[in-house]
């Protein structure tokens, strides 16, 4: 475990990963984000900026939260993000649906399916099985 200084307050913490942001000042930033989700359901036609200034959050906050997905634009929206790969306009996360089904399928061949033929069987000491490469 290590010790650091909070982004924000400068307290010291027992940094467990993730956001460099002590436990306080994260639900802090948990509380605003609930508040700014309220707003954006009662004001559905509030632009970034209207949020922003309205919810005391700056636009890079809210555009952080959009790439976590846990915020999006509407369709009718004018703004958006690009895709990282691609550059498409997208309303949420880091890639456009395209993008995300092309690397999933390279993914998915990258890893062989283990089938049963391929294993050596095993003794009946219940010795470790080893998969044929």
């Amino acid at each position: 475990m290590e010790v650091k200084n909070c982004k924000d307050c400068g307290r010291l913490f027992n940094y467990l990963g993730g956001n460099m942001l002590c436990p306080e000042c994260t639900r802090k930033l948990d509380d605003k984000f609930s508040d700014v989700k309220q707003y954006i359901y009662d004001n559905p036609q509030a632009s970034i900026q209207q949020v922003s200034e309205e919810m005391e959050v700056s636009i890079g906050q809210l555009r952080t939260w959009v790439r976590q997905e846990r915020l999006e634009f509407t369709e009718a929206s004018l703004v958006g993000l690009n895709c990282e790969k691609c550059g498409a306009m997208i309303r949420s996360g880091r890639f456009c649906l395209n993008c995300k089904g092309k690397m999933t399928e390279t993914l998915k061949s990258v890893y062989k399916p283990v089938n049963e033929s391929s294993k050596k069987a095993s003794d009946a000491n219940g010795r470790m099985r080893f998969l044929d490469n």
